[in-house]
């Protein structure tokens, strides 16, 4: 039986189609992210989660049971939004022990509860602390705290480091996968940043339009995405854009005006022969190839031992490389190949 099931889900605002009938299973203690740009759909799936919007259609399913009706306050749901919705006049304890003083707990129960989630999110010792005293990543896991205080079956998270800085992120990433991985619990988590999606998630939903456009692992949707838009959207792209060539057993070939020889690649679903199409060729799968595609560096940043250079083909498109030991300046005339087993030929969506 699955967690959290979304069957037929969708949510029509008049004539706009905010989300179109979507059906998702979510596992027990699986972490999955709503991945997508504003407007994707991804907070108004949340929210229907959470039971603050009601859906148009469809139905949600909890642990089996059916709570598309039920209120919020009838879930067992734990929320923890971007702007953290911390009370400002209540300390460290109060704040986490909120929830839990709303369900009545004993007072015995709910300090042991209190504690136990303090320390899952590394804040012994902060219960007496003023919420105005606390750094902006140590609010969050106060807030983080909260919602896990009342050991929910589901924990959404909407946005919840939208507020830190770029080195602050990235640590309250890494802290918010270890409680889940030392404890997991179901958990839907809304972002448009893809780094996030990729260090934290065991599976990543990935929308637009209010429509599912793919889902899978982060390791699925980086090395095999169905289209353009999902390349574009998780980790860094080169789209070489033309038009199919040749399809078949699994396979495409992509001519492009300027280009040497067709690129060969994995064919994605929906290629269709003679139609506009990309090849997806990931940076670090550019290599110094003798006797390949000839290419002028144009740009040249120093990144340690790897050097990124921005190349120009004759056609006038442009590839990021990754490339060790490149001492290699702009202006320079190169050539260069790729592994035609790492490439994918892609519909364009754009």
């Amino acid at each position: 039986m699955s967690a959290v099931a979304f069957r037929g889900i969708a949510k029509r605002y008049g004539v706009a189609e905010a989300l179109f009938p979507l059906d998702l299973e979510i596992a027990s203690g699986e972490f999955i992210s709503f991945l997508g740009p504003s407007g994707s759909g991804k907070s108004t799936l949340l929210n229907i989660c959470a039971g603050y919007i009601e859906p148009t259609a469809g139905a949600l399913f909890v642990a089996g049971r059916d709570v598309t009706a039920a209120p919020p306050r009838r879930r067992n749901i734990g929320m923890v939004f971007q702007n953290y919705a911390l009370f400002q006049h209540l300390d460290v304890f109060e704040n986490v022990a909120y929830g839990l003083r709303v369900r009545r707990t004993a007072r015995a129960e709910l300090a042991q509860r209190v504690k136990d989630a303090l320390q899952a999110v590394r804040l012994d010792g902060f219960g007496g602390r003023s919420i105005r005293s606390l750094s902006g990543g140590q609010q969050q896991r106060v807030a983080l705290a909260r919602a896990m205080a009342i050991e929910p079956d589901i924990l959404l998270m909407d946005e919840p480091l939208g507020a830190l800085d770029k080195q602050l992120r990235k640590e309250v990433q890494i802290e918010i996968r270890r409680m889940h991985v030392a404890r997991p619990r179901t958990t839907l988590y809304v972002t448009h940043d893809q780094e996030e999606a990729l260090v934290m998630s065991d599976r990543i939903a990935v929308l637009r339009g209010g429509r599912l456009v793919q889902l899978g692992t982060a390791r699925e949707l980086y090395s095999r995405p169905v289209d353009s838009f999902v390349a574009r959207f998780l980790g860094e792209s080169n789209l070489i854009v033309g038009r199919v060539a040749e399809l078949g057993d699994g396979r495409a070939m992509l001519s492009a005006q300027g280009l040497a020889a067709p690129i060969e690649g994995y064919a994605a679903q929906g290629l269709r022969m003679a139609e506009a199409a990309c090849a997806l060729i990931r940076p670090e799968h550019v290599r110094l190839v003798a006797g390949g595609q000839p290419a002028r560096i144009v740009e040249r940043l120093f990144l340690g031992e790897i050097a990124a250079l921005r190349l120009v083909l004759p056609s006038g498109a442009e590839l990021w490389s990754r490339l060790f030991s490149s001492d290699a300046p702009a202006g320079d005339e190169i050539e260069i190949g790729w592994d035609r087993e790492r490439v994918s030929i892609l519909p364009e969506t754009s």
